[in-house]
């Protein structure tokens, strides 16, 4: 099992839901509003002076079977791509265990 950890900006974030949502056997996901910035931020003089200069993104946290994350990670980079600055960053990582605690399933069946 892996954890994909998408940052997007938030006009993207029904379009990649919307294509998320079609890939068979995805689990679900969860979504949160962040702020952040990226590395061009810090190369901008005034922008590392101020320490609110912060732009709104979506956090999108999903985790998928093995199998599912090159699907994940080119639906995700489908979905969200413009090209321009600023379409987000994806992140994969292990998962070693998941427990549903409703039902006790652990592994991959908690998933």
């Amino acid at each position: 099992m892996n954890m994909v950890l998408a940052f997007l900006p938030p006009h993207r974030l029904d379009r990649v839901v919307l294509h998320l949502h079609r890939i068979p056997g995805f689990p679900g996901m969860t979504v949160s509003n962040a702020r952040g910035h990226g590395h061009e931020k810090l190369q901008d003089e005034s922008a590392r002076r101020r320490l609110d200069d912060f732009t709104d993104t979506v956090r999108l946290e999903t985790v998928v079977p093995d199998d599912l994350v090159d699907t994940v990670l080119s639906t995700i980079e489908e979905a969200a791509h413009t090209g321009a600055r600023g379409d987000g960053k994806v992140y994969v990582m292990p998962v070693t265990e998941a427990l549903r605690v409703k039902t006790g399933q652990r592994g991959e069946d908690a998933v």
